[in-house]
């Protein structure tokens, strides 16, 4: 049996140094690594032998690293293939542009080579798995999620025999992203998968055997209920949580209270069955957003 291709990593830097650290810790781990220095070396390899994943610094000798990225997302070729911005630019404008060209992740210098490994990893694993499963918790999202919510809806509407009885709950983590911003990616996500596991004990001691819980954003959590379980449950949740965040900041911050711009905070919204009918699936998810927050 002829073994399975390695993944291809397509570094843009003209740091030799950096670059070729890069290329033999990934190398190591089974990647294939390529290396260019200039940025419109960078589009026109890319182009011509697309690779699995990018690498790429902002400041370059020709074109910046926000040109080649708006490039690549500009092409049916390339415009699906994941990019992580590795720069010494740490300005918040910086991060925004490059989030908003579409960039997977932003990570600045100096860094940790296993943490840039883990966001390689799970950049490639959220492409291999389109958007069923969060490459982070495991959950549900994207597809799988809108399918659970689409049961929901009646049968036929408006004629239609009415759903099962349901009530939505959404728990939105506050603040994450300048948590991330602060504490850094690997802690970020320590955070995502510890709530993934405490919801996931919530459900087991007060919900019911056939919830369903799963991503209503990166940084959202849905859970689909009944109206027997969800306001024993939303108060699990909210408890939990609350008593836990502090505990995600080390310990010398929580002595200082160092940690009040990144200050992490859970809230929680409810919809029920009973304040439809819903029409569709965009109604649904327009009236739980608009949802006032539980006390």
């Amino acid at each position: 049996m002829p073994e399975p291709e390695k993944r291809v990593v397509l570094v843009v830097d003209d740091d030799l140094d950096v670059a070729e650290m890069i290329s033999a810790y990934l190398a190591v781990h089974g990647y294939t690594v390529r290396h260019v220095g200039l940025g419109e070396a960078a589009v026109q390899t890319a182009l011509a032998n697309p690779p699995d994943l990018v690498i790429q610094d902002i400041n370059l000798p020709d074109i910046d690293g926000f040109e080649v990225a708006y490039r690549l997302r500009s092409n049916r070729k390339t415009k699906d293939i994941p990019i992580i911005f590795l720069t010494e630019k740490r300005a918040r404008s910086d991060r925004l542009q490059g989030l908003e060209l579409g960039a997977d992740d932003y990570i600045t210098k100096p860094f940790d080579i296993q943490e840039l490994r883990l966001r390689v990893r799970n950049a490639m694993r959220r492409v291999a798995q389109g958007t069923l499963t969060n490459p982070i918790t495991g959950l549900p999202e994207g597809v799988l999620v809108d399918d659970r919510l689409e049961e929901c809806l009646p049968a036929n509407p408006p004629a239609g025999p009415p759903a099962e009885p349901w009530a939505l709950l959404l728990v939105s983590l506050e603040n994450l992203s300048r948590y991330r911003e602060h504490y850094g990616f690997v802690a970020a996500d320590d955070v995502l998968r510890a709530v993934t596991l405490m919801i996931h004990n919530a459900i087991r001691e007060a919900g019911g055997v056939n919830d369903f819980v799963g991503h209503f954003s990166a940084d959202e959590f849905i859970i689909v209920t009944t109206p027997l379980y969800h306001t024993a449950l939303a108060e699990r949740i909210k408890n939990r949580l609350e008593q836990s965040l502090e505990y995600f900041y080390p310990l010398r911050d929580r002595e200082r209270k160092r940690y009040q711009p990144e200050r992490l905070a859970v809230l929680l919204r409810m919809l029920t069955a009973e304040r439809g009918p819903f029409a569709n699936l965009v109604e649904i998810k327009t009236r739980l957003i608009k949802a006032g927050f539980l006390e």
